[in-house]
């Protein structure tokens, strides 16, 4: 199979309009390079063909020094959320000479890490993806459902849950960072409140925040990449990139890869359709 290829990703000003950006400098990176991947979502196979992507890439394109940022939302929805955080664990421990790698919490993330100890999470999260990953833990779906109807199943499956899930996995899901500064790039799930300092961000607006962020033309001090709100492609905009275009939605897995001043994509899956 032929590895994905990178390609030239252009700064859209759309209807010119943004005037915070009239005489900035060019964003640049910290380090040499930066491959910053959207919503996983729990499928094993865009997360494998990301990975492999990359390593083609970094063949194709040396660099001494990469640092890799997986944006959150891990799991949930899609068939493979355990062997997703296996993956990014295992990434982690062994990544591609010469790089780091990294993982920011999610919404749904988060969800999984507030179940640990409130079986009351079973009700909102089970609905929105939690189903699939507790079954790719071996819980049975009727067993979810249950809890979901009746409360009082709640606290057993949470039992049930913990009992399935690995202490590794307990350990990783609990250590994601909400956010992390690179260069002139910050990095979190959703994005940023616009009328707060990157510095004051709140954990609800890292991890849940849409349209204050998504419809604002401020310059946040830096741009900031993101995912969390789907798209058909990736977003690159003066004061943010938005990286997910719907892994459970189009089968798409994209990254983009920041270098200097440059800003390119890197996209496995059901790419034919995808226009650049």
């Amino acid at each position: 199979m032929i590895a994905p290829m990178r390609r030239f990703l252009p700064i859209d000003r759309m209807d010119g309009d943004w005037p915070e950006f009239d005489n900035a400098n060019s964003a640049v990176t910290g380090v040499s390079r930066i491959y910053a991947i959207g919503d996983i979502h729990g499928y094993d196979d865009l997360l494998e063909a990301m990975q492999q992507a990359i390593v083609a890439d970094l063949e194709c394109h040396p660099s001494e020094q990469a640092l890799i940022i997986y944006l959150g939302d891990i799991i949930d929805r899609g068939p493979s959320s355990l062997d997703v955080i296996d993956m990014i664990i295992g990434h982690q421990a062994n990544p591609p000479a010469g790089t780091q790698v990294m993982c920011l919490r999610g919404n749904h993330d988060e969800w999984l890490i507030n179940f640990i100890d409130d079986a009351s999470v079973i009700s909102p999260w089970a609905l929105k993806g939690g189903l699939e990953t507790l079954a790719s833990y071996g819980l049975p779906e009727d067993d979810v459902l249950a809890a979901v109807a009746d409360p009082g199943c709640a606290e057993p499956l949470r039992q049930q849950f913990l009992s399935a899930l690995p202490e590794r996995h307990k350990d990783f899901m609990l250590s994601l960072p909400l956010s992390h500064s690179e260069g002139d790039y910050f990095f979190a799930h959703a994005g940023v409140d616009p009328d707060r300092p990157l510095a004051d961000q709140r954990r609800e607006d890292l991890t849940w925040i849409r349209d204050k962020f998504l419809f604002s033309r401020k310059n946040f001090g830096k741009v900031v990449v993101h995912g969390h709100s789907h798209r058909d492609a990736v977003e690159s905009l003066p004061n943010r990139i938005n990286v997910d275009t719907g892994s459970y939605v189009q089968q798409v897995l994209s990254c983009v890869i920041l270098e200097g001043a440059a800003r390119y994509t890197l996209q496995v899956g059901n790419i034919q359709k995808q226009e650049f």
